[in-house]
């Protein structure tokens, strides 16, 4: 069944990207969009493969335009993922994920309530921060204040979790992999013996992994 649209959104550092691109070399007929941002490259990003980067004003044309499913400002910069994403993953018979941030998560759910949403949380707020840290040091852009602004962001985010389908929890990254593998093909209609471990993702199940990870947010 191609022309499901998956939406995967997380808190900057959850290592949502990582447990994408694992996805994708495990699950055929994928498509994944590639966003528009009009934040500076990092590391060895490539125009094109990460991101499309734009500038302000070709973003802000394109919004004038109706070219976003899907846009918002994140940290200063703006986010957007074009209408001929969803297009062109239908005209090749795949599926598509969306990785993109909260705000623009609940853009695409009020718009297209059918989407599957995907809530990645990390395990713990110290787990998050020690994450920032080393992929802030890779990238040789080490901000206090950045750090500690995704971090008050990422309890605001995860407020949101509940409007999601399924939500799991990045501690083990194999296990991560296999939760959102087994999603993905619940939601394909396939029943492989995947179907019990989507089930304890969904948020309606609330599992005791999940509340247990919501709860050092808390504290």
């Amino acid at each position: 069944m191609a022309g499901i649209l998956f939406i995967i959104s997380a808190p900057s550092g959850s290592g949502k990207s990582t447990l994408v691109a694992q996805l994708r070399t495990l699950v055929a007929g994928l498509e994944f969009s590639i966003s528009y941002t009009t934040r500076a490259p990092r590391g060895s990003e490539e125009n094109g493969r990460e991101y499309h980067f734009t500038t302000r004003e070709e973003f802000e044309r394109m919004v004038a335009a109706g070219d976003f499913l899907e846009w918002a400002e994140v940290f200063g910069n703006y986010y957007g993922t074009a209408v001929s994403a969803l297009d062109h993953a239908k005209e090749a018979g795949k599926d598509l994920l969306l990785d993109i941030d909260v705000q623009g998560a609940v853009q695409v759910m009020r718009k297209l309530p059918e989407a599957v949403s995907i809530f990645i949380l990390p395990p713990s707020p110290q787990v998050l921060e020690m994450r920032l840290r080393n992929r802030s040091e890779a990238e040789q852009v080490t901000s206090e204040t950045v750090i500690k602004s995704r971090l008050a962001e990422a309890k605001n985010e995860l407020k949101q979790v509940w409007d999601y389908k399924y939500a799991l929890v990045n501690d083990v990254l194999d296990q991560a992999v296999a939760e959102m593998r087994a999603i993905v093909l619940t939601e394909r209609g396939v029943r492989d013996g995947v179907q019990g471990v989507a089930a304890d993702c969904r948020t309606d199940v609330a599992s005791s992994k999940l509340r247990a990870a919501l709860g050092t947010f808390e504290r």
